[in-house]
């Protein structure tokens, strides 16, 4: 009989919803989650909620990652929240980060959100939040 593999690495999609087309921070802190062992999927610029959405489910990722600087965030991530949970991929780990107003974060974690990162967030703070709220 096979051994089951328990060695399946965490799966984030890092995604850039919106308009937004900075994405230097997102390919940080992709490559740092990459370089921690993670597999990561980046979807690009320019993604809408439902491709982004699509993206985390194609790839069966464990978490998702939206980088937001545009300020669409009090419309982009209730939007995709809102789709995952009808896709019943509610169990997806959504973590926000960019210019996030202080004020909008309490409001984003009623939403769902597991954790916002704003600037001045080391790569080293998101990694270990990651691996320690997903057991792959």
């Amino acid at each position: 009989m096979a051994e089951a593999t328990t060695n399946r690495k965490i799966r984030v999609v890092v995604a850039k919803p919106g308009l937004d087309g900075h994405d230097r921070g997102a390919k940080i802190i992709a490559r740092a989650l990459r370089d921690a062992g993670m597999e990561v999927i980046y979807t690009g610029l320019h993604q809408t909620a439902e491709q982004v959405v699509e993206t985390v489910i194609q790839e069966d990722a464990d978490a998702v990652g939206l980088s937001i600087l545009s300020g669409a965030h009090m419309t982009l991530v209730p939007r995709i929240v809102e789709l995952l949970e009808e896709q019943e991929a509610g169990d997806v780990l959504v973590t926000v980060g960019g210019t996030i107003p202080a004020d909008d974060i309490p409001q984003l974690k009623e939403l769902g959100v597991a954790e916002v990162f704003t600037p001045g967030a080391s790569a080293q703070d998101i990694v270990d939040f990651l691996q320690d709220r997903i057991t792959p």
